[in-house]
């Protein structure tokens, strides 16, 4: 649900996809990774509070049947954290059943935020993060243009966990291509290992039309991977990934980019899932005829 008129697209987590969508920022403050052309067609800025509590004020009139609200655009947090507390009251007091508020955050937005600013954020109602760590090596994330390390990004899922908010992990199968495959694997596990998320997610590598990296494919520069090579190399990754016993981290590839569905809590799950990807790699291994643009082509 959302009011908005906004220039740009919207986009949410599907998981959101029954929450009240308000859009704090327009666009993406990085707007540079190689891979994503989400928000390519509109210049980022920081919306004004007047047009924030225009849209809040819209959705007033439906208050009795909204739970959830999701901050957008790319990476609400990069807002000064005096910022976002003022739009967290306000949604407190427009929205008396309100029970959760999420948002996107990039990496240097969750440094960039004292331990103390994130802990008043998240209990001033900011109680989920969804961060997009893509992979957890060095190469790769210096050749997307990320904008971090693979220390920074660790660090900043760290944060969000110490300050006791849910973090949703994102990582991108893929994203290394064939010569990088093995490491963006092994150093994404660690990573994940590190953070411990309550939740990760695998999507697959899509080349939409205007992104850096889909140019690179064309022009012979960068190699994909094929569907069977996506399952191997989700299979080392979660064979790398290694969480306590007593984690609960849901765990999901059910994205429209991925070549099948799976699901599971880690690390309960862990033998269900490689059994899962052993066997769609297998099924996948005959697959002489692909589409290296994963279907999309805008």
């Amino acid at each position: 649900m959302y009011f908005d008129t906004a220039e740009g697209p919207v986009f949410r987590p599907p998981s959101e996809a029954d929450s009240f969508i308000l859009r704090v920022t327009i666009g993406c403050s990085h707007n540079r990774c190689t891979y994503c052309n989400m928000y390519r067609s509109v210049s980022f800025r920081l919306r004004t509070m007047e047009e924030i509590v225009a849209q809040v004020e819209r959705a007033k009139r439906y208050g009795e049947s909204i739970r959830r609200v999701f901050l957008g655009d790319g990476n609400a947090l990069v807002l000064p954290a005096e910022r976002l507390l003022e739009i967290l009251a306000l949604l407190r007091q427009a929205l008396p059943k309100l029970r959760r508020v999420s948002c996107y955050a990039g990496p240097r937005d969750m440094l960039n935020k004292t331990p103390e600013e994130l802990l008043a954020l998240r209990e001033a109602g900011l109680q989920l993060v969804y961060y997009g760590l893509e992979s957890g090596d060095d190469e790769v994330l210096q050749y997307v243009r990320k904008g971090v390390t693979a220390q920074q990004a660790v660090a900043a899922g760290q944060r969000i966990v110490a300050a006791g908010m849910k973090l949703s992990l994102m990582v991108i199968a893929g994203l290394g291509g064939r010569q990088r495959s093995e490491q963006h694997a092994r150093h994404t596990a660690l990573a994940i290992n590190a953070i411990r998320p309550h939740m990760f997610s695998v999507l697959t590598l899509m080349l939409y039309r205007g992104s850096e990296l889909r140019q690179a494919y064309e022009a012979g520069q960068f190699a994909v991977l094929s569907p069977a090579e996506i399952a191997g190399e989700m299979q080392a990754l979660l064979r790398a990934v290694n969480l306590p016993e007593s984690s609960h981290c849901l765990f999901r590839s059910n994205h429209i980019s991925n070549y099948a569905p799976l699901a599971g809590t880690l690390p309960q799950d862990k033998d269900k899932l490689l059994a899962a990807c052993r066997q769609m790699k297998s099924q996948l291994a005959g697959v002489t005829e692909w589409d290296p643009y994963n279907t999309v082509e805008e």
